[in-house]
């Protein structure tokens, strides 16, 4: 049995803009969440905060996905790295994960409310139904991206890695 995915709402600042992750984040979301974040990267939102308190779990894909994002924020800008991203409210859980998988140095952590005041609800751009190509695709890109950043995670996903391109190669040859 499948669990469901996590909500994603997104909540909009005159200084940042805000993903609240609700409920499990896990592959079927990740291309969504890619999505999401970069639309508002697109629109000029130069801080993003993810909102995760109600965030019970990420998968190796999600969590992968979220690294790509930390990496790509924390590009050296005029010779200094800048959190760009900042994980509110994670439990331990998820935090731990972070720091094992070696990726929790791209994001700043904190705790605590959103100021008040300060976000308004805005709509997400339209949610898809990825295919299975997509999620694949997003999930092999995830996992790569996790062994790039962190040679431990070698051992722990080449499996998964070899699998996800073969399934990808299959899955562009069939008609």
């Amino acid at each position: 049995m499948n669990a469901p995915c996590a909500n994603l709402t997104v909540l909009v600042g005159q200084r940042f803009a805000c993903v609240k992750i609700a409920g499990r984040a896990n592959f079927h979301v990740s291309v969504n969440f890619k999505t999401v974040l970069n639309e508002l990267q697109h629109q000029g939102y130069p801080y993003l905060v993810l909102e995760l308190s109600e965030c019970a779990l990420m998968d190796s894909t999600f969590l992968g996905v979220l690294a790509g994002f930390g990496l790509q924020a924390n590009a050296p800008a005029g010779g200094c790295v800048t959190h760009a991203i900042e994980l509110r409210n994670a439990n331990e859980r998820l935090t731990e994960l972070l720091e094992n998988l070696g990726v929790l140095h791209l994001f700043r952590t904190t705790q605590g409310d959103l100021p008040a005041g300060e976000a308004v609800a805005t709509d997400l751009p339209p949610i898809c139904e990825p295919s299975r190509e997509e999620l694949t695709r997003a999930s092999l890109e995830a996992h790569q991206t996790l062994m790039d950043l962190n040679l431990e995670n070698i051992a722990r996903f080449k499996d998964v890695a070899k699998f996800l391109a073969e399934d990808l190669k299959r899955l562009r040859s069939e008609p």
